[in-house]
């Protein structure tokens, strides 16, 4: 009898989230100076990749539930494609390619992964990689894919030992319980029943969302803070309507910005004493403010929200494949013209967040759709993806070179998926001292992402020179303390 593993809730939520508009993919690409061989891509993802064994599994639905099935025909051949780009081979030509694959699904038949590798990117290569999101979140899949490299040339050429698989959890309810639930609900008391009463209410809110707000009345006079917050998660109510929100084709856009160098941006957040995720969020929302404006779009007043994935994994476990990290709805002020105020806002809003149960919420909701019938999964999907018009992640990567199948790495960029109506991904990735931006569309809501992600340099230029013009108070800190008004914005900057 074939090998079977039930599938935890969470990832079963994500593979149940495939829909035709939105697949759910993690795409990746890594660009080469240099040309790879196909001969030396192929033994580095049999020995390294393979290493781990969910990916020669395929992932199977039946009315008992999802599984992870070893594929008994497993062929790498199956998995590994070769590709030249028309044209010049340059990054339109990519881009292109990487559009495509963004809109095609992986076979179901088949362990949901598949690399592309194009031979002739720029007089060197590119190596494309799609995996589903049910194998694990992206933060595992970057640990997974560094893994594949190594520091030196020579290095990258070495055979790892077979099975270097780190030990896996137990997975299920109980073992979702012991690590995400069990300390929370310690922390507010009565753990044998108050965390695990919330997940039911969680569900129960989700099919009938009418009696959140009840329920957070009820909440609010209990004190119950995290019960509070499921009824305000599901009573959001749409977003905010925009071109960026919308009825959903099946193609997507990809694009991607030169990068920028990551000491400057963490010199200008030091200098206003945000962090560098605020400064890149503001920057993200000041370039979809001017992309509206271009369209000739009203933008006064107007706010997005943005699905941010929050990591929740324990320290030590970045390579543990899965799925464990929450999602935190925020309020991107595109409606602020002038980037220090934005950018302040942004900071305010995010540390208001950062004592938010947001994210432990969303994942015990996804953790319990996932264990339930496939129609309440769909409605909770439906009604969080209502409430956001794009998925923006910011994934911390390695910060130095890194060699694949004996070639440097030159550039890294990959794009996050949406589910439901959501019908825009940022994603934000720092390499060998440089920061990489990405972002994938709906073709049909925006199809030029290429005019978003080019702003994104000059909305940084913007704050780099209202930070080193403006004459600041000696006390960074203090200043940073108190966000700007009009009266302390130096006149030439109030119209950036």
């Amino acid at each position: 009898m074939t090998n079977r593993e039930r599938i935890s809730g969470v990832d079963t939520a994500w593979l149940r989230m495939e829909q035709p508009t939105n697949l759910m993919m993690i795409v990746g690409v890594k660009m080469f100076e240099r040309r790879l061989v196909e001969r030396d891509v192929r033994r580095i993802l049999e020995r390294r990749f393979l290493a781990y064994r969910r990916f020669r599994q395929k992932a199977v639905q039946d009315a008992a539930g999802a599984w992870w099935e070893d594929d008994e025909r497993f062929d790498i051949a199956n998995h590994l494609h070769r590709v030249k780009l028309a044209g010049k081979g340059g990054k339109r030509e990519l881009e292109a390619l990487v559009s495509r694959l963004a809109s095609t699904p992986l076979d179901s038949s088949r362990p949901l992964w598949d690399f592309t590798l194009v031979e002739n990117f720029q007089g060197g290569s590119a190596l494309i990689s799609r995996i589903h999101h049910c194998y694990a979140d992206g933060i595992a899949l970057i640990q997974v894919l560094l893994s594949l490299t190594h520091e030196t040339a020579p290095g990258s050429l070495a055979l790892a030992p077979e099975k270097v698989e780190p030990p896996k959890r137990r997975g299920g309810e109980d073992d979702f319980w012991d690590q995400v639930m069990k300390p929370v609900a310690g922390v507010l008391g009565n753990v044998g029943s108050l965390g695990r009463g919330l997940i039911e209410q969680g569900k129960s809110l989700a099919a009938n969302p009418q009696a959140a707000g009840e329920a957070a009345q009820d909440a609010a006079r209990k004190g119950m803070e995290f019960a509070g917050e499921i009824a305000r998660l599901v009573t959001m109510g749409n977003d905010a309507a925009t071109r960026f929100k919308g009825p959903l084709g099946r193609a997507k856009r990809v694009a991607w910005a030169e990068p920028l160098p990551l000491d400057e941006v963490k010199a200008v957040g030091k200098a206003l004493g945000c962090s560098i995720n605020d400064v890149l969020l503001s920057m993200a929302a000041g370039s979809l403010r001017d992309y509206l404006l271009e369209k000739g779009d009203p933008v006064d007043g107007v706010e997005i929200r943005a699905v941010v994935p929050v990591n929740l994994r324990p320290p030590g476990e970045g390579r543990a494949l899965g799925n464990q990290f929450g999602l935190v709805f925020l309020e991107l002020p595109i409606g602020m013209a002038h980037p220090l105020e934005r950018l302040y806002e942004v900071r305010r809003r995010m540390t208001a967040l950062k004592g938010s149960y947001q994210p432990l919420i969303a994942l015990a909701l996804l953790n319990a759709v996932g264990y339930g019938p496939r129609a309440v999964q769909e409605q909770v999907t439906a009604l969080l993806s209502a409430s956001a018009s794009a998925v923006m992640t910011n994934v911390p990567g390695p910060q130095k070179p890194l060699y694949f199948a004996g070639k440097r790495i030159h550039e890294l960029d990959f794009w996050v998926p949406q589910s439901g109506g959501i019908g825009m991904g940022v994603s934000i990735l720092s390499y060998d001292g440089r920061i990489q931006f990405g972002v994938i569309t709906d073709a049909g809501r925006v199809p030029d992402p290429h005019r978003i992600v080019d702003r994104f340099a000059d909305e940084f230029d913007k704050l780099m020179w209202v930070t080193l013009m403006s004459p600041w108070a000696p006390d960074t800190d203090a200043r940073a303390a108190t966000p700007p008004s009009d009266k302390k914005i130096p006149k030439r900057f109030r119209n950036l």
